[in-house]
């Protein structure tokens, strides 16, 4: 059985707030109707005054609009409480003004003369004014600014909506957040709207006073010449008079009201208080200040002015113009240094927590404790020409390879250095401190006795010696190799072969988005249509791994759009772009403009060409190549290039189109630095050298 539907009781403050304030909105309307005793009228009045002050206070210390969103109901106590003290003056004014000037209480009476300082018409002057100022200029200004602020507000809901929706869809907010940004454009909205229809009460207020002086000055007249037998002249004294102050002592916080709710609205979106808006956008320009300055300096010698108060102004001035440009370096000076000291403590925490445990350094280089040791006096050396590797890889493959870590671990051998890759070790090495490095190769050896061994990034012969010899080595004709040079070239030669692990998707699309904006767009109808970024990423990638630099990507992006709408397979669009950019493979294999060729001989091309099984559409499905005829071509291969290699010349290896990537990927688990190209990626124009064949 449904249950009966709940009624919400609302709460009660536990302080009594809301029955105190319900109270006192009674006492408004009570004042409307009953009489009052002129001493409650003078506290009423001097709280009219106190409770406007406060309003144009608050109106200036708070840091945006929205945070006094209750003015538009304060505005309406507000004018409520004016407009009942003047029916409440009003009344004693009528009733007793023939008594005295003090008959409408001590306020009235002590505004009247103040303002008036013995004359009525001063006050009637005065009065008029004050009503001119705050009626046309203050309220009707405050008016036009909530109109359209109210217009602009509501027209621009729909895009703000449309923005927090976005912002939530990309992930750049979450939930929580898109719900707060709503409901603060809600707010706003509600704001402004009231503001709209709470300027009318500051502007029917002012017409109210207006009215109401009137009406007690020719009714106490009337009535003090009928029904008391005043004078014409007395009457029209004493009743002027308490009219006036009355009108006075109304006017006087209407128009702090008015001036606080014309600051609310011509706030704008002008964040922080309004002291600290104004001032610190008048006195943020010392140029500025200076000039002013400067004029007044000029007014202050100009005959006929008064010196004084013009040269006072003019040094202020100055003063301001010599000191903001301090404050300004001063407070900018203490914004870094608390930056600073937010970062510190930051990397101090992430160093002390848990998750920072589980962050790898993308490349790092680890070196035994004698390693570091030997290498601590060239650590500003190393630093500087790692960085100089890093832009050298930028230059070369076009994109910038991840920072390179170089830490001390306690935990290889000491006379040990290693290579990581996302933390995992791709080549470690044994350093001999002190020893400089000599490659012989299958040249000659140097007369200084030394250890033969390998050198760690190509694997070539070389010997070891004494650090001692090194100017005896060069006398002989050699390059002595220290060991920093040893390690940097090791550890550049690690990184060429994993280009293809470095470039993230980050890196693509950092690459994409400093592309010229037809490029970006071409990338994004790529991705969007064909592929995704990622299958981008997998052709940059594949490409890399041959060593093929990515620097000329809008080659890269028009190639691809050839090719993506009609083939699915990363493989075949890679080889398509290799084709199309024939000249920039073959240049950076030239050497001084001559390419080495060593050709795949005929036998072992018709081979690969009988290992391709095809589909019925004559696609290529499979690489079926018989184990024995794969061991006899590796031994054969290995046996010819290691021959080429050994003279110490540049050389590729072509063979034919639809079997380049296969032959590539048995190439490389022999020579993983050999090119392998195919024919039709020979560039015009080339000069090229046939050294041989594998045959």
């Amino acid at each position: 059985m449904a249950q009966p539907p709940s009624l919400s009781i609302p709460k009660v403050a536990p302080d009594g707030r809301d029955i105190g304030f319900a109270l006192g909105i009674i006492a408004i309307l009570c004042i409307l109707f009953l009489p009052i005793p002129t001493f409650l009228i003078d506290m009423g009045l001097a709280f009219s005054i106190a409770f406007s002050v406060l309003i144009l206070m608050v109106a200036l210390w708070i840091e945006r609009p929205l945070d006094f969103s209750s003015f538009p109901t304060i505005l309406l106590i507000s004018t409520m409480i004016r407009l009942s003290l003047n029916i409440a003056t009003t009344r004693v004014i009528l009733s007793h003004g023939h008594e005295g000037h003090t008959a409408a209480g001590g306020v009235i009476a002590g505004f009247a003369e103040l303002v008036m300082s013995g004359d009525f018409l001063i006050g009637v002057i005065v009065f008029l004014i004050l009503v001119t100022v705050n009626f046309i200029v203050i309220t009707k200004g405050a008016t036009r600014i909530a109109e359209v602020g109210a217009r602009f507000t509501l027209d621009a809901i729909p895009g703000k909506q449309m923005s927090i929706d976005a912002d939530l869809s990309a992930g750049i907010i979450d939930e929580k957040q898109a719900q707060h940004r709503r409901r603060e454009l809600e707010e706003e909205s509600m704001f402004f709207g009231a503001m709209d229809g709470a300027s009318k009460f500051v502007r029917g207020d002012a017409i109210a006073g207006l009215l109401i002086t009137a009406i007690n000055v020719f009714g106490g007249i009337i009535i003090g010449y009928f029904r008391h037998g005043m004078e014409i002249g007395e009457a029209a004294d004493v009743f002027v008079r308490l009219s006036v102050g009355d009108g006075i002592v109304a006017q006087i916080p209407a128009l702090i009201v008015s001036l606080a709710a014309g600051l609310l609205v011509s706030r704008g979106g002008t964040p922080g208080t309004a002291d600290k808006a104004v001032i610190d956008q008048l006195g943020g320009y010392p140029r500025a200040l200076s000039l002013a300055a400067c004029l007044m300096g000029i007014l202050a010698v100009v005959p006929g002015l008064p010196f004084l108060p013009f040269v006072t102004l003019g040094g202020i001035m100055a003063f301001g113009a010599w000191m903001v440009p301090r404050r300004l370096a001063a407070e900018t000076k203490a914004r870094r240094d608390t930056e600073e000291k937010k970062v510190i403590q930051t990397k101090e925490a992430e160093k002390d927590s848990v998750k920072s445990m589980l962050k790898t350094a993308e490349i790092e280089l680890a070196l035994g404790k004698q390693v570091s040791t030997r290498l601590l006096g060239a650590h500003q050396e190393l630093a500087f020409r790692v960085g100089k590797m890093r832009k050298k890889f930028a230059t070369q493959y076009g994109f910038v390879v991840p920072e390179i870590k170089v830490a001390d671990d306690i935990s290889i051998p000491e006379k040990s250095y290693q290579i990581r890759i996302h933390g995992t070790t791709i080549a470690s090495n044994s350093l001999r401190v002190g020893d400089v490095l000599v490659v012989t190769g299958s040249g000659r050896k140097p007369s200084i006795p030394g250890d033969e061994i390998r050198e760690p990034a190509f694997g070539m012969p070389a010997v070891s010696i004494l650090e001692a010899f090194a100017d005896d080595l060069k006398r002989e004709g050699f390059h002595p190799i220290d060991n920093v040079s040893v390690v940097l070239t090791h550890l550049s030669e690690v990184i060429r072969n994993n280009l293809p692990q470095l470039l993230s998707y980050k890196d693509v699309k950092v690459l994409i988005d400093r592309m010229d904006p037809e490029y970006k767009k071409l990338a994004d109808e790529i991705c969007s249509s064909h592929m995704s970024y990622s299958g981008l990423q997998a052709v940059l990638k594949l490409l890399l791994a041959e060593r093929v630099s990515i620097r000329n990507l809008h080659l890269i992006l028009e190639a691809v759009a050839e090719l993506a709408p009609h083939v699915r397979k990363t493989e075949q669009i890679v080889e398509h772009v290799r084709v199309r950019m024939a000249q920039q493979l073959c240049g950076d294999l030239a050497d001084n403009g001559v390419l080495r060729v060593l050709r795949l001989g005929s036998k072992w091309d018709l081979l690969f060409h009988q290992a391709l099984k095809r589909d019925p559409k004559g696609d290529v499905v499979e690489f079926d190549i018989d184990p024995r005829a794969l061991e006899e071509f590796s031994e054969q291969a290995s046996k010819v290039i290691r021959e080429f290699m050994d003279r110490g010349l540049p050389f590729v290896l072509v063979t034919s189109p639809e079997t380049r990537s296969y032959v590539r990927m048995i190439i490389e688990r022999l020579f993983s630095t050999l090119p392998v190209l195919s024919h039709v990626e020979l560039a015009k124009g080339l000069d090229i050298k046939i050294l041989g064949s594998i045959s």
